[in-house]
């Protein structure tokens, strides 16, 4: 049985959903904290149990009977990141899994100046020292961070952020449709070539994206570092949370997460999702 943790996040219940299109019901399971919201999965016939990241025995009864495990990364950064996906990780042995699949990311490094990037590291070199077979998906940056930008953008016209990079902009459903594939049809080990869209574009480039969908313009603005961080503080967010976006703009300004490669276009046979798909997909629904 494959069992996919986080299906009720986003990217899990797509995974989930291109797993249904590939394979019974019977053969896919998942682990949630929440299984009331998983409800409509098991009237389909998925398997659903309670998981916690935080509960060993939860997690034991969750993936009872696994054969390959969807690990997908927590919305967590630091020691506890860590130390949940080590929980995971060692239920899975304890289930007798064959492989664990974990959704990384294209700029998985310890020297990340993005803090989620330290944990997805680390995360790796754990399943690297559990003495089980894995694979590390090395996602592409997730083309949805676009629109919430832009959203934040259209009441000013202007889209404020700091200094930043290229960034292979990457759709949820490609890497879910991707992740569908690897699980069913064992095509990855270890840690995979990035998977990511096949162009990098920078603010700038959203921007003007954004402007001709909305036939509009939306200007994009630099902003000092300071200014950025002090303007989210300003609104309630946590300083240490201002500090970790604000890693993301210093990540992408050092080139972390330009690189690009065919590996996902080959994988699904067609074009990746562009990154004006996405935004037109979210700002001009429907059409």
């Amino acid at each position: 049985m494959i069992v996919v943790t986080g299906a009720n996040g986003k990217l899990g219940r797509m995974v989930v959903e291109k797993l249904l299109d590939r394979l019974p019901a019977s053969q896919i399971g998942v682990s949630v904290r929440d299984p009331q919201k998983a409800q409509a999965l098991q009237e389909r016939g998925v398997r659903v149990r309670q998981g916690s990241f935080d509960d060993p025995a939860s997690l034991d009864q969750a993936f009872e009977g696994v054969s390959q495990l969807l690990l997908v990364s927590i919305d967590n950064i630091g020691e506890v990141a860590l130390r949940q996906h080590r929980q995971a990780i060692e239920a899975a042995k304890r289930a007798g899994a064959s492989r664990i699949f974990y959704t990384s990311h294209m700029g998985s490094s310890p020297n990340s100046a993005f803090l989620p990037m330290l944990d997805h590291a680390a995360t790796e070199a754990a399943l690297q020292e559990a003495g089980i077979a894995y694979t590390s998906l090395r996602n592409g940056f997730y083309a949805s961070t676009t629109v919430m930008l832009v959203n934040q953008a259209l009441q000013t016209g202007v889209l404020a952020a700091p200094e930043d990079g290229p960034v292979s902009w990457t759709a949820h459903e490609d890497l879910a449709e991707i992740t569908a594939v690897a699980l069913s049809e064992g095509i990855f080990n270890g840690i995979t070539p990035p998977l990511t869209a096949s162009e990098a574009l920078d603010l700038d480039g959203v921007a003007a994206f954004a402007s001709e969908i909305l036939e509009r313009p939306i200007r994009r603005v630099v902003v000092p570092e300071a200014e950025f961080q002090a303007s989210l503080t300003g609104h309630g967010v946590p300083e240490a949370v201002a500090d970790m976006l604000l890693g993301m703009y210093r990540a992408s300004k050092k080139g972390e997460f330009a690189r690009v490669d065919p590996t996902l276009e080959r994988v699904l046979d067609r074009p990746a999702t562009s990154l004006r798909e996405v935004l037109k997909a979210a700002l001009l629904p429907g059409q």
